[in-house]
């Protein structure tokens, strides 16, 4: 399996979780699963401190995802990136 995403340019982040076999997710603004869920949690209004602990991540892991979630998105602070993640449903507005 390795051997084919690397061949492929498919390989994953390490810190992705798994995806079920035969599923294929159309993830926006090309991210990871693990980003995906990440963007989810900003867009629930979780600070990177409650992401961390929630995803059982380091904050310095944490602050990379959410930097590589504004970049690929495109945006530049947690308001916008809200806006985004209620926009392609991974959040709902409180």
């Amino acid at each position: 399996r390795l051997v084919s995403a690397l061949g492929s340019g498919q390989a994953s982040d390490a810190s992705d979780p798994p995806e079920s076999a035969g599923t294929s997710h159309a993830l926006p603004g090309s991210l990871t699963a693990r980003e995906t869920e990440v963007l989810g949690l900003i867009g629930e209004g979780l600070s990177n401190h409650e992401i961390g602990e929630r995803l059982v991540l380091g904050q310095a892991t944490v602050k990379t995802h959410v930097n590589r979630i504004f970049a690929k998105i495109g945006v530049r602070n947690r308001a916008q990136a809200v806006r985004y993640a209620i926009g392609h449903g991974l959040a709902r507005p409180r």
